[in-house]
């Protein structure tokens, strides 16, 4: 079944109470990044539940987390541009 991307959900729900969290996706790609994980780390990851568009995992609440954006300044932007143009210039 195709979904649109609108549809193509994920959700993360946790509470204080429980040390895990579950995540139910229709979204492939999340999917695929779980699935892996489950397949490399069985002991902390697991897949809970699967229907035709959507799978469920669960994994400790600890592994969610926040990240405040990056900040760059603008010489840091400078260097990353310099080292880009230095090497496209190897490469060619």
């Amino acid at each position: 079944m195709k979904l649109s991307r609108y549809e193509q959900e994920t959700i993360v729900n946790y509470n204080a109470g429980e040390k895990t969290a579950t995540l139910y996706t229709r979204d492939k790609t999340v999917m695929r990044k779980l699935d892996t994980l489950v397949a490399d780390f069985p002991d902390t990851y697991k897949l809970t539940g699967q229907h035709e568009v959507s799978k469920t995992y669960s994994f400790p609440k600890s592994y969610v987390s926040y990240r405040k954006p990056r900040a760059v300044s603008t010489e840091q932007r400078e260097r990353a541009r310099q080292m880009m143009i230095a090497n496209r210039a190897k490469k060619d």
